[in-house]
């Protein structure tokens, strides 16, 4: 028995210390299940059942690559991307990347506080009207008079509610053949839903915004340690780089896990049983009812919010560091806002924009899948720029990407260049 418990405590020991280093990329994954993605997996299911669970086990490699890439040029050269583009591009450049990067930020915030407004009218009865500004100004508080880090403390175990998928897809009792069939021989439909639909969902996992903040929030990590200068911050160990990649592999097989189980779930619950189309927050909490009953709004409710919670900061956030790097403005969540007026002024100016655009009336559930679509399309460019930069020797010196790297972020490029193409051409 003594022996037995000794393992027991190294083992917990072992797990407590791989979960203590893990840093930005497990935030960004969580952060990529934001509402968007949670609707557009939920959408996914209910449309096409269990045909695009191929899409999970694909996108992994795809995502996990370009996220490594945006971390290793982060740890790497000191600076976010946007400052590395600055310095390597024509101003042309930089600010088309910046553009892109504002357009697509801009309508996932309102889309995702369009979203927490939504369910939360939904277990209230208080109109999404009231609680979206709510929300948006909470959001902007902590950000401007506190930190991103704080809400991440308090919500990202908020985000564990969506395992509820898990739960909920073996207690529907779904069909394991098709499910083992879907996940690994691929099926195309040429139809403009289903690439729009495919688009989507390379857009809510492979999403600009991600490039931008795991670059910025490896910087913010070495700033952490005390290196406040460029020049302290240039160059990365051999283990900090094995540590940064256990962090982002870590953090998007979370993702892709929870995004697989949300497009299981609702094909087993909603798509079997004839609901195809998802258009309001109640349809799509639906899918937890084999679960939790007259509880499942409560879960999917919770599951929302907590995955808003930890994705708005990171979109509104990117949004500003990217502008702060492109400008040359000082700026950083850890500054006070005094110090980084410009900074804290852009993630004032997203949350704004992004309010106005829940009150033009869209509905939310549209504008959530749409949103992702808009990342689908304006993602390519952006990894085509990463990639340039990662592969550049005079950029990243001899840590520039391997082969394999290089190879999974151009396979990015073409696979979403071609299902944004498909999607077009198929347009009705």
């Amino acid at each position: 028995m003594p022996a037995k418990h000794g393992s027991r405590r190294i083992v917990k020991r072992r797990f407590r210390r791989f979960f203590g280093r893990l840093g930005p990329g497990l935030i960004t994954g969580a952060a990529d299940d934001d509402p968007s993605g949670i609707s557009t997996y939920s959408v996914t299911g209910a449309a096409f059942g269990y045909t695009l669970l191929w899409t999970a086990l694909f996108s992994f490699p795809l995502m996990t690559a370009v996220q490594l890439m945006c971390a290793r040029l982060g740890m790497v050269t000191g600076q976010g991307l946007a400052g590395v583009i600055r310095a390597r591009y024509s101003k042309w450049i930089l600010w088309g990347a910046c553009l892109l990067l504002v357009t697509a930020n801009t309508v996932n915030i309102g889309a995702d506080l369009g979203g927490m407004g939504n369910v939360t009218e939904m277990v209230t009865g208080i109109s999404s009207l009231f609680w979206i500004p709510v929300y948006a100004g909470l959001l902007g508080s902590f950000l401007i008079w506190s930190s991103y880090y704080t809400i991440a403390k308090i919500f990202k175990w908020l985000t564990l509610i969506l395992f509820a998928y898990v739960l909920a897809a073996f207690v529907s009792k779904p069909d394991w053949a098709a499910i083992l069939r879907s996940t690994f021989l691929p099926r195309v439909e040429m139809s403009s839903m289903y690439w729009a639909t495919l688009v989507g969902i390379f857009g809510t996992t492979i999403s600009p915004y991600l490039f931008f903040w795991q670059a910025s929030q490896e910087v913010e990590e070495e700033r952490k340690q005390g290196r406040t200068s460029m020049e302290e911050r240039q160059g990365a160990t051999d283990a900090e780089l094995r540590k940064s990649r256990n962090d982002v592999v870590t953090g998007m097989l979370f993702s892709n896990l929870i995004m697989y189980f949300i497009i299981l779930t609702t094909a087993a619950t909603l798509h079997a049983h004839g609901q195809t189309t998802i258009t309001t927050a109640e349809q799509a909490a639906s899918a937890l009812r084999p679960l939790a009953g007259a509880g499942a709004y409560w879960l999917f409710s919770l599951g929302l919010i907590g995955a808003g919670m930890l994705g708005v900061p990171v979109l509104a956030g990117s949004s500003a560091y990217a502008i702060s790097e492109a400008a040359q403005w000082r700026g950083s969540l850890a500054e006070k806002p005094g110090l980084a007026r410009g900074f804290y002024a852009v993630i004032a100016a997203g949350l704004l924009l992004g309010l106005g655009l829940d009150y033009a009336g869209f509905n939310a559930v549209s504008m959530l899948f749409w949103s992702a679509v808009l990342n689908g399309v304006l993602a390519p460019p952006l990894v085509v720029i990463v990639v340039l930069l990662t592969g550049s020797e005079s950029v990243m010196g001899d840590r520039r990407n391997p082969l394999w790297l290089t190879v999974l972020g151009w396979i990015t490029v073409a696979v979403m260049t071609g299902a944004g193409v498909a999607m077009f051409a198929t347009w009705n």
